[in-house]
């Protein structure tokens, strides 16, 4: 929607700290690089450090968390490793990759996870410097709490950053977890003064209801925290945007309680480090599927395909997929003629093995693979980061994505590609593969169903019936605006643009 306010030249930036993870902090700074877009402002987000397993690749090779991909979208924006200079993956309960401007740098665990403000503090304030350089405005996100008293000395993700740039804060609350004062008020509290004193006022998000019934407790906040409230954001129903980290329950709920009709049936095991899910979330807004995702203990059978997901640990969710009897399962589905996809780390998991010399995931050295396409992967220290565009081996439709893995696969099943590529320097080549009898394919590229010809092409070749996809960048963007246009005739404005500095 084109935005009829004119506004005063604003520069400086804004930081965006929840009381909570999954507060609405994203989403936030999502709507508001679009409201400030919309009014001629240059805007640019900024995350000083994000722990997630979505992950986008940039122009120039370098990875950055899917919600600062979402974000630069908003903003119109090429992804940069600018965006988000310190990314996080972890890959055990112990154990995280650290990816500094793009590129894995190294392995923390947690007993030496305060060592990242050593390692990583002068490449966020060096990344944050050029962007407020390059534009107008630079909108910055959190991570988690402000609040979290044990990670106060090391912090460089929220008021350790905002202290040391001198950034204002706009601290965001989600009212439907109940308590919303409590969290808002005590938050503030266990900070320091000067760290107060920084936080310039509350959102308060995901409200149901008559905005009258909550006034006194509006009222009671200004007056006991002497701080604004900016806005309180509705509740939005059927939101359809990547998921920053976390699988979509709501989505996932809501397509599988869909009326009854003829739809394919794709379940997806979740895998303990399954990585870079949102291949799968525009699935879940097509009418003609049924996507479940199957947690421990479940049940696989009944599925028209299935698909086996990224993995930032490949070899343990190998072995936790045999753990669970999946591989039991998915050899049955393939005897009654089923038809199962490996994407990424799932593409590594379908071949006759695993080879890790340099002890990349950790101590085992190899693993048997499921043995149902004729390749074998040796895991690799240096990370294979692509944008990608080609067409599809069988069919001629065209395929765009990214990948993400470390690791080479070799052997005769490549002989016969899922596709052929082109990277963005201009190298062409082919990539996964088909197995004989065509019930199995595997292939390197992430965002398969992003794009309708991809999409179409696997759910024909899963139900022998043509169909149509939606464009789900289409989507993606009506998504981008609508959220934009609900914030901002929520949230003063106004005062938010005064806060700017």
């Amino acid at each position: 929607m084109a935005d009829a306010h004119t506004s005063l030249p604003v520069k400086g930036c804004l930081m965006v700290q929840g009381t909570t993870s999954d507060a609405g902090k994203s989403l936030c700074v999502t709507a508001l690089c679009r409201i400030l877009k919309r009014r001629g402002i240059s805007v640019a987000p900024f995350k000083p450090q994000n722990m997630a397993l979505n992950s986008a690749v940039t122009n120039d090779g370098g990875e950055i968390g899917r919600a600062q991909a979402l974000q630069a979208e908003a903003c119109g924006l090429p992804l940069s490793t600018d965006f988000n200079p310190v990314l996080l993956k972890p890959n055990s309960d112990m154990r995280s990759q650290v990816i500094i401007n793009g590129k894995a740098v190294s392995e923390l665990d947690a007993r030496r996870f305060g060592n990242i403000k050593e390692l990583a503090f002068d490449h966020v304030l060096a990344a944050f410097q050029r962007l407020k350089e390059q534009y107008d405005v630079v909108i910055v996100e959190g991570a988690g709490s402000p609040a979290e008293v044990n990670l106060r000395k090391n912090d460089i993700a929220n008021m350790g950053f905002a202290e040391a740039v001198d950034c204002p804060v706009v601290l965001i609350s989600d009212i439907d977890r109940g308590g919303v004062f409590a969290h808002l008020t005590g938050t503030v509290n266990i900070l320091a003064a000067s760290e107060q004193a920084r936080i310039k006022g509350f959102l308060i998000n995901k409200f149901r209801g008559r905005i009258e019934l909550l006034q006194d407790g509006l009222d009671w906040l200004e007056g006991y925290s002497q701080k604004p409230v900016l806005g309180v954001l509705p509740y939005i129903m059927d939101l359809r945007l990547d998921a920053e980290d976390g699988i979509n329950r709501a989505l996932h709920e809501e397509n599988l309680n869909q009326p009854d009709q003829q739809r394919i049936v794709i379940k997806v095991p979740v895998l303990p480090r399954i990585s870079n899910h949102t291949d799968f979330e525009p699935l879940l807004q097509h009418s003609g599927v049924v996507l479940e995702y199957v947690t421990a203990g479940g049940d696989l059978s009944g599925a028209d395909l299935i698909i086996l997901p990224g993995s930032k640990s490949v070899q343990a969710d190998l072995a936790y997929l045999r753990e669970q009897g999946f591989d039991r399962q998915i050899l049955k589905h393939l005897r009654y003629g089923g038809k199962v996809l490996g994407v990424c780390g799932g593409f590594q998991m379908l071949g006759q093995k695993i080879s890790d010399p340099e002890q990349v995931e950790g101590t085992i050295t190899e693993s048997e693979g499921l043995g149902l396409l004729d390749v074998s992967t040796r895991l690799t220290a240096e990370k294979q980061l692509k944008n990608v565009d080609g067409v599809l081996s069988n069919s001629g439709n065209k395929i765009k994505g990214y990948e993400i893995h470390c690791g080479i696969s070799e052997g005769a099943g490549l002989q016969t590609p899922f596709c052929c590529l082109t990277d963005q320097q201009g190298n062409s080549y082919t990539d996964g593969a088909i197995s004989g009898d065509g019930q199995v394919m595997g292939t390197y590229v992430h965002g398969l169903f992003d794009h309708p010809e991809t999409c179409e092409f696997i759910l024909e070749w899963v139900s022998g019936s043509p169909g149509t996809a939606e464009d789900w960048q289409a989507l993606r963007e009506r998504e981008i605006e609508r959220i934009a246009d609900i914030y901002e005739e929520h949230i003063d404005m106004d005062a938010l643009l005064d806060i700017i500095q």
